[in-house]
């Protein structure tokens, strides 16, 4: 089962519409944009939570302050690279680079986008058998096929090194 039904048209669809406009007058022309849809949806076989290792994947664009890179927020084609940082890392170590969400929530509760201490708490508590390092991403990637191409496989790498049984991705 691929991720995306039909990438080749999509894509297509993309160079010669959304960013052909884009390039040409530097304008985004969001009612011009197609949104990829699968007919049927993606899915894998249930497991149980209490004995597996759970990867949370952000794409709030979190990031390590003091030792990562930002991601680049103010590029209109998007950033497509990803940072990981440990499950255990503290809320004042972490910086959100991302201009396409409004940031009021996640600064008043950084829970909202990475709900960490939940998670840990679940992992205290026998719910979840335990997390691997975050995987954060800028949410904001126009181009789907570079995202299906470049971001899906790094996080899926992380997610084999680190022996994740599971995933749950927490949107901005």
């Amino acid at each position: 089962m691929s991720v995306l039904e039909n990438k080749e048209s999509w894509a297509k669809s993309f160079r010669e519409g959304w960013l052909a406009k884009l390039q040409k007058t530097g304008k985004f022309y969001w009612k011009t944009y197609i949104f990829p849809e699968n007919q049927t949806p993606v899915a894998g076989p249930g497991l149980d939570l209490k004995s597996s290792r759970l990867m949370l994947i952000s794409s709030a664009g979190g990031y390590l302050t003091d030792s990562q890179k930002p991601f680049d927020a103010s590029n209109p084609l998007g950033d497509y690279t990803i940072q990981k940082f440990p499950s255990s890392t503290p809320f004042k170590n972490l910086s959100y680079a991302h201009e396409h969400y409004d940031h009021t929530a996640v600064n008043d509760d950084p829970q909202v986008l990475l709900p960490l201490g939940y998670l840990r708490e679940m992992v205290t508590e026998n719910r979840i058998g335990s997390l691997t390092s975050v995987v954060s991403f800028m949410g904001y990637q126009p181009d789907i096929s570079r995202l299906l191409d470049e971001t899906i496989p790094a996080i899926l790498e992380i997610a084999r090194d680190e022996h994740a049984d599971a995933a749950l991705l927490v949107p901005s």
